[in-house]
């Protein structure tokens, strides 16, 4: 998964686009239930996992037309122990949601990366509360 440890392809003189703001879409254009704003919780389910996949495409399509790279941000925003624990998720559970959701951006820059398209993963985890 570390592809670009040694040297991120986002400070070489070449653009880099992300994402338009994940829970906002899904949320208020996609009309998707997100309790406490955690899209983490999607990646429980096939329906989620495809709702997921299908907004990272439209943005990676995006920066392919423009060739431009692409930062892939994991859906682990809310995804900490305290945040699991308001969302009934247990340690065990949380982990896994988090392993899936990197597992899903490497499926992504394994289909889609191109050297005119590097791809680079992050994710971040708020903190508590």
């Amino acid at each position: 998964m570390a592809k670009y440890r040694a040297k991120l392809p986002q400070l070489d003189d070449h653009p880099f686009l992300t994402d338009s703001g994940l829970e906002t879409t899904l949320i208020f254009h996609d009309g998707v239930d997100l309790p406490f704003m955690a899209s983490i919780t999607l990646h429980a389910t096939a329906l989620g996992e495809k709702r997921l996949r299908d907004y990272f495409v439209r943005h990676i399509e995006i920066a392919r037309a423009q060739n431009a790279g692409f930062v892939l941000e994991s859906a682990s925003w809310r995804a900490s122990p305290d945040w699991g624990t308001k969302l009934g998720l247990t340690r065990p559970e949380l982990a896994d949601l988090n392993r899936r959701s990197i597992a899903l951006l490497a499926s992504l820059r394994d289909e889609f990366e191109t050297a005119q398209c590097p791809m680079r993963a992050a994710m971040a985890i708020s903190p508590s509360r």
